[in-house]
């Protein structure tokens, strides 16, 4: 069984490591499929994807170092990935209205997660 840490950590990575993919895939891919708009769209995704891949890799190494349970901040980021990114390529693909719909509840996920991390650090007594 793995510990906390190491699942989050593993999770981090498996999330980068589909950023990687997903934007190579659709760098040379669907170059050809998707239109300016909606190239764009997948982009989108690609970079928060990045962006919150990154947090999801320091969430446990800053946990650690400063004592604080990041657990609520990790799956914030990770739910939003899959509601922000992985619709961005869905709805950059298919057109499906209903997907991009989804797309904001992502980017709230993103805006909770980081609310309760500067929460989180900011009540922490141990950090001077």
């Amino acid at each position: 069984m793995f510990s906390k840490i190491k699942n989050q950590y593993i999770l981090a990575g498996i999330m980068l490591l589909l950023a990687v993919m997903l934007g190579a895939f659709g760098t040379h891919g669907l170059k050809d499929i998707l239109n300016a708009k909606t190239m764009v769209t997948y982009k989108t995704g690609i970079s928060y994807q990045f962006y919150h891949g990154f947090a999801l890799l320091l969430m446990p190494l800053i946990a650690q170092v400063t004592k604080t349970d990041l657990t609520k901040p990790f799956l914030a980021f990770l739910v939003g990935i899959i509601l922000f990114s992985f619709n961005c390529y869905i709805y950059s693909v298919t057109l499906i209205k209903a997907v991009a719909m989804i797309i904001p509840l992502g980017g709230l996920m993103f805006m909770m997660g980081w609310i309760i991390f500067i929460y989180k650090i900011y009540k922490n007594e141990s950090l001077k």
